[in-house]
């Protein structure tokens, strides 16, 4: 892949870090309705978010990731529970900087523990090298 290929792909991860740091409340039609909070997990007092398009090897079961409560209707009276899912370690990288989330190793979601709208180097490495 040349540069400019993986400077994009770069900068659509981070377009998707940055999307999905709140919640929206808005439906298809630009209407107050449906919502839905940001994938978002909290493994050792990290926050962890989604990031796509990122090809990575599980390396081992690390224990458990929370995603915090979630209240996408508004309301003072429906807060959904957290639920917990497996975090995996991720081959070459620090479980300070990102982890697999989910019910199997078959099935992880790539997720950063980052602020900002930079990702961390080992994660851009594994963005290039896709």
């Amino acid at each position: 892949m040349n540069w400019s290929g993986r400077g994009a792909g770069a900068l659509l991860a981070v377009a998707v870090v940055v999307t999905t740091a709140g919640c929206t409340a808005d439906d298809s039609n630009g209407t107050e309705g449906a919502a839905s909070c940001a994938m978002e997990f909290t493994y050792q007092g990290r926050t962890y978010r989604d990031v796509a398009n990122v090809e990575f090897t599980v390396a081992g079961r690390l224990g458990t990731a929370t995603t915090p409560p979630c209240d996408d209707t508004g309301s003072d009276d429906v807060v959904e529970d957290g639920t917990t899912e497996t975090a995996y370690e991720i081959e070459g990288v620090s479980p300070d900087v990102a982890i697999g989330v989910g019910s199997s190793p078959d099935d992880v979601v790539f997720v950063v523990s980052s602020s900002g709208a930079t990702l961390p180097p080992e994660v851009r490495e594994l963005i290039e090298a896709s």
